[in-house]
């Protein structure tokens, strides 16, 4: 299984709370050496969705970094997009591989033993898992995993990469790399930051030092 969805994950958002948009976020992840920029979309119509969505895209490829949409599948085919995350009320995988083929990849979220266990049955590239320590980026109803449960998801879905997300920062990043995952994503990390290209550059340099 390819390790391109490996490293690290920066996802841009749209939460009003950010000082700078989803552009501009995404901008700084790829400045500072992100693997993957995720945009996220909650708030936005569909049209801005796809104006911060083809600036992405444009960015990320002069980069190098690989481009995911956060659960429009719709979306990630008109842009271009490397992949789609698909949540676990979004578009199952199967139908979406189908109608994409392999000119999308698949990334699948998990939170649970049980949505574990059936992502292993998905046509998906990755799974991501979490909360391994909790968030505030969003609201969820569920707890924090914590890391034995991660080093648990990770060792399930092998030779899948398994991406940790959920309340990792510097701190912590050396723990879940650690623990199995071979990706990690962030969202307050980067866009919380006073210099998210700078946040993002430390990001990655720590999670580099722990492979």
């Amino acid at each position: 299984m390819s390790d391109k969805f490996a490293g690290l994950h920066v996802l841009a958002d749209d939460d009003p709370r950010w000082r700078l948009g989803p552009v501009e976020q995404a901008l700084a992840a790829c400045e500072g050496g992100a693997a993957v920029v995720q945009l996220r979309v909650k708030h936005a119509s569909d049209r801005e969705a796809l104006r911060w969505g083809e600036a992405i895209r444009e960015a990320t490829r002069r980069a190098g970094v690989r481009f995911v949409m956060n659960d429009r599948f719709d979306l990630a085919l008109v842009l271009g997009a490397d992949a789609v995350h698909l949540g676990q009320e979004d578009l199952p995988p199967a139908p979406a591989r189908a109608a994409a083929g392999l000119a999308l990849a698949i990334g699948r979220s998990t939170h649970s033993d049980a949505e574990l266990a059936r992502a292993g049955g998905e046509p998906v590239d990755y799974v991501a898992f979490g909360p391994v320590f909790g968030t505030s980026s969003k609201q969820t109803p569920h707890a924090a995993r914590g890391l034995e449960r991660l080093a648990a998801a990770a060792a399930h879905v092998r030779p899948r990469p398994l991406v940790a997300i959920g309340g990792i920062d510097l701190s912590t990043i050396a723990l879940v790399i650690a623990a199995g995952a071979r990706g990690v994503a962030v969202l307050s990390a980067v866009a919380g930051a006073a210099d998210p290209a700078l946040a993002t550059r430390r990001l990655v340099q720590a999670l580099e030092a722990s492979t």
